[in-house]
C-alpha cells in the first residue's frame, strides 16, 4: 500500500513539474483558491491553516516553521502533508542505501577460490599416514604380545586343535 503511494506520489510530482513548468503564475496570485490550483506551479507551497500559496523557500531545503508549519504544508501533492513526505521519502532513501551496502557487503564482494582438491588431497595423505601408522602399533603389540604369550606358555600356535592333541 506504502509503495503505491510512493509511486503515484512520484507521478504527481512528475506531473506537477511538467505543468509547473509551462504555468508561469505567480504563487501569490493563488491565495485563497484551492490546493491543486496553488500546486499546479511546483515553485509553489501550499499552507492549509491559511489557505495562502506562497513561493517555496528555494534557499532553505525545508520551509521554515514561520512560513508554515510543516504539518499543514503541501507540496507536489494535496492529500500529503510535507513532514509525511519527508519522513515517507527518508525511510524509502535509508532502506535503498542499507540494501545497497548490504549488497555490497556481502553479495558483491570476491571471494577466493578454493582449491578443494589441494585439500582434499592433503586430508587423503593425512589419513593414509595415520592408517599406516595405526597398523604399524598394532603389528608391534601383536609381537609385543606373542613374546609374553610365549614366556609365559600362552602362545596360542596356528594350529587351532593343538589344545586336544596334548
Amino acid at each position: 500500500m506504502e509503495l503505491e503511494h510512493c509511486v503515484s506520489l512520484s507521478v504527481c510530482l512528475v506531473l506537477g513539474l511538467a505543468t509547473a513548468m509551462a504555468a508561469d503564475t505567480e504563487c501569490s496570485l493563488m491565495n485563497n483558491t484551492s490546493c491543486d490550483k496553488c500546486l499546479q506551479n511546483v515553485k509553489c507551497l501550499w499552507c492549509n491553516t491559511d489557505s495562502k500559496c506562497v513561493d517555496y523557500p528555494v534557499k532553505n531545503v525545508l520551509p521554515l516553521s514561520s512560513l508554515c508549519k510543516l504539518q499543514d504544508a503541501r507540496w507536489g501533492v494535496c492529500w500529503v502533508n510535507f513532514e509525511a513526505m519527508i519522513i515517507t521519502m527518508s525511510v524509502i532513501g535509508g532502506t535503498l542505501i542499507l540494501s545497497l551496502v548490504i549488497c555490497c557487503c556481502c553479495c558483491c564482494r570476491k571471494k577466493k577460490p578454493r582449491n578443494t582438491s589441494l585439500e582434499d588431497e592433503r586430508a587423503f595423505r593425512q589419513q593414509e599416514q595415520r592408517q599406516a601408522h595405526q597398523e604399524e602399533r598394532r603389528a608391534e603389540m601383536k609381537t609385543r604380545y606373542d613374546e609374553i604369550r610365549k614366556k609365559y606358555g600362552l602362545y596360542k600356535e596356528d594350529n587351532p586343535y593343538s589344545k586336544f592333541d596334548s
